[in-house]
C-alpha cells in the first residue's frame, strides 16, 4: 500500500488558489478539497468571531480526510493549517493551539505559494485588497521558520497551472 500525498495551495486571498487546486487535480486524475471557509462563512449570516476560525480549521481537516480516500497518488488542498494561523493572527491577534499543533502534526509534502501577480478580485469574503504583499512575507516567513517545501507559484494562466505541474514533478516525483 502506497502513501498518498498531500499538495497544499497555500496564499493570500485571491491568488487562484481554487482554481490552481482544481486544474491540478485534473492534469493528476486525482482530487481536490475546496476551501471551506467560504462555505461557512456565507452560512452563518453574520461576523466570524475567534472561534469561527477554529471550526472551519477543524471541518476543512476533516473534509481533507473524507477525500483523500479518494485520491489517486495525490490530493490538492485549497488551503491549510497555516492559512488558518495567519487568518487569526491578522484578524484576532491570537492563533488557537489546536491550529498550531496541527500544523506541525500534519505537514504536507509540498506546499503551492500562490504568488501575489494576478489580479485582485473583489468579494464581499475578501478583506486584504492592499496588504496581498505583506500577507505573501508573512507566508513565506512562516514555511521558511517551520522548514517546510515550498516552491512560489507566479504567472498567468496556463503558464501559472504548468509552472505548478513542473515544481511538483520536480520535488515529489520520486515518492509517486
Amino acid at each position: 500500500m502506497f502513501r498518498i500525498l498531500r499538495v497544499a495551495v497555500t496564499g493570500p486571498e485571491s491568488t487562484g488558489k481554487s482554481e490552481l487546486a482544481e486544474a491540478l487535480a485534473k492534469h493528476f486524475n486525482t482530487v481536490w478539497v475546496p476551501e471551506y471557509s467560504r462555505e461557512y462563512l456565507e452560512s452563518i449570516k453574520r461576523p466570524y468571531t475567534y472561534m469561527d476560525i477554529l471550526a472551519i480549521a477543524r471541518r476543512q481537516f476533516e473534509k481533507e480526510g473524507e477525500m483523500i480516500r479518494q485520491a489517486s497518488k495525490m490530493i490538492f488542498c485549497d488551503t491549510e493549517f497555516i492559512v488558518t494561523k495567519i487568518w487569526c493572527d491578522e484578524k484576532f491577534g491570537k492563533c488557537h493551539p489546536w491550529i498550531l499543533e496541527m500544523i506541525d502534526k500534519v505537514p504536507y509534502d509540498l506546499y503551492l505559494l500562490c504568488d501575489t501577480d494576478l489580479p485582485w478580485e473583489s468579494d464581499p469574503l475578501r478583506e486584504n485588497p492592499d496588504d496581498r504583499d505583506r500577507l505573501l512575507k508573512r507566508y513565506k516567513t512562516e514555511l521558511i521558520s517551520r522548514n517546510l517545501p515550498y516552491v512560489l507559484v507566479s504567472g498567468n494562466g496556463s503558464a501559472r497551472i504548468q509552472l505548478a505541474i513542473d515544481m511538483i514533478m520536480q520535488h515529489i516525483n520520486p515518492k509517486i
